[in-house]
Order: C-alpha cells, then structure tokens, then sequence
C-alpha cells in the first residue's frame, strides 16, 4: 500500500470561471501509472469528489489521479464536457513528471456518463471537435490514452435515450435532452457507432466493468461494445459483477463485488501501465 496526498489544481477556465481537478498524488519516487478520472451523473450532475471510492483505491496502490471537474449539461451541451475532459488528459500528460509520472503512463477512466466521455475521447482523442481547447504552450501534445477503464458507461447514448424513452425514466430523459442537442448528436458522439462506423483512431486496450443487475442501461450494452471494440482489433476485457447494480462500486466499496470490481480495476492500470513503461 501507498501513502498519498490530496490537494486541488486548477486545469481549465472558461472565461473567469476556473475548474479544478482533484490530484491524488502517491508518495515516493515513481514513475507511477497516472489516470485521468471523469464522473458520471448523467452528463448534468456530480463533481470531481464523486468518484474517490475509486480514485482512492488506486492512488493507494500507486496510480497519480486527476478527477476533473467538467462543465455540466446545463452549462454546455455536447460535446462541452467531452473537450473538457480532453483538455484534462493533455493537462496532465504535460505535468506528467512533475506529479510522478510519466506522459506514457497516462490512461482513463470513466463512470457512467464518464465513461461515454473517456470512451469516446480514447477512440477519437484528435478530433478536431473534442480536441478544440487549446492547451497553453503545448499546441503539439494530444490527448492519446495509453488504456482505458469504462465503468457501466454509457457507451451507445442513443440506445440509452430510447431505453429511457420506452420505460417512462423522466430523470434519464431530461438529462439527455439537457446535454445533447437531437437524437442525431446522440448518433454523432456515440462510441458505438463510433466503432460501428470505422471512424474510431485510435484502440488503447480497454476494460469494461458492468453489473448484471443495471438497469441504468440497456442491458446488452457493455457486451455489444466489448464485441464491436474486439471486430475492429482493439483489447477490451469485458467483467460482469453478478447482481450489481448501476454505479454499484459506491455501494459498499467493502462489500464483495465492488471490492472485486476495484481490485479488477487497479491489477488492469498497473498492468497497462507497466507494459507501457517498457
């Protein structure tokens, strides 16, 4: 086990508002394996202390974290929150040695509506949309992942919608119409179709972790990206959590599955992180 710190960066303003990151920083020498982390909530809820249970978990195994604060719908529709979070991945593949780390160590992971943005910035991390904010002083570095961690993401948006749609979900509904302009720019910013449609650049090997009890999603949804993730040659390692609900991790981080879930999590970054640093 790992020491670490916790304290605030400031990664990104829009105008004079300025949007912080949670760093969690292990002690001692590195190079670690370094995360962007982005939370869920249905792209119109949440903050960057949302995800600790996990990003705790793998800054004490040895992981520098930065949970990003990200414009919510209500603030900026699509793809607002998706840039943001490219901008964090170059952020911290800049200050990758100044917080212990290495630029090649650097992954993602995502929860939820997270994990559709860190989907969908792995596939397509230079896409002149999402990568549109500029990086002061470091025009020439992208946001390309080295691996990535979805947790029950919401990998096809437009399924999602529908599913909601049919079931009478007002909550997810609303918050789909807050952040997404039409069922179209749920088909444009989807990382399904993204693969579906060959227009994914970029494959850095991906885990999925998905419970069997998610009624968040439809329910073929991890499967169906794992299979089309794998038909266009990327990695992707697909864990189903018997039972488990959507978001399940914070249910009890103690409890079976989602310490199961965390220990699946972290054996994967480091795992990544190593072949990477060879």
């Amino acid at each position: 086990m790992t020491t670490f710190t916790e304290s605030d960066v400031e990664y990104l303003r829009h105008g004079d508002e300025p949007y912080l990151a949670r760093l969690y920083r292990p002690e001692g020498p590195g190079p670690f394996p370094a995360v962007v982390s982005i939370h869920g909530g249905a792209w119109t809820a949440n903050d960057r202390f949302s995800t600790a249970d996990i990003d705790r978990y793998l800054a004490v195994h040895g992981v520098v974290v930065l949970a990003l604060d990200v414009r919510l719908g209500g603030v900026a529709k699509f793809p607002g929150q998706v840039a943001d979070a490219n901008l964090g991945v170059r952020w911290l593949k800049t200050h990758a040695e100044e917080v212990g780390s290495r630029a090649a160590l650097v992954g993602g992971v995502g929860s939820s509506s997270g994990g559709h943005v860190v989907l969908l910035n792995a596939l397509r991390p230079t896409d002149p949309v999402l990568a549109s904010l500029p990086l002061a002083g470091h025009p020439e570095t992208t946001a390309e992942l080295a691996y990535v961690v979805a947790c029950w993401p919401v990998a096809d948006p437009l399924a999602r919608y529908r599913m909601a749609r049919e079931r009478g979900n007002d909550r997810l509904l609303e918050a789909h119409q807050t952040f997404w302009a039409d069922e179209a720019e749920m088909a444009s910013g989807n990382p399904q179709l993204v693969l579906e449609r060959g227009e994914a650049t970029h494959f850095p090997p991906a885990l999925i972790v998905q419970g069997t009890a998610d009624d968040n999603l439809p329910a073929d949804s991890a499967a169906r990206f794992g299979d089309a993730y794998r038909r266009v040659g990327g990695t992707a390692d697909v864990h189903f959590f018997e039972g488990e609900p959507h978001g399940f991790i914070k249910r009890d981080p103690a409890a079976d599955g989602p310490r199961r879930a965390l220990e699946t999590i972290a054996a994967f970054v480091l795992d990544h992180a190593r072949a990477g640093a060879r």
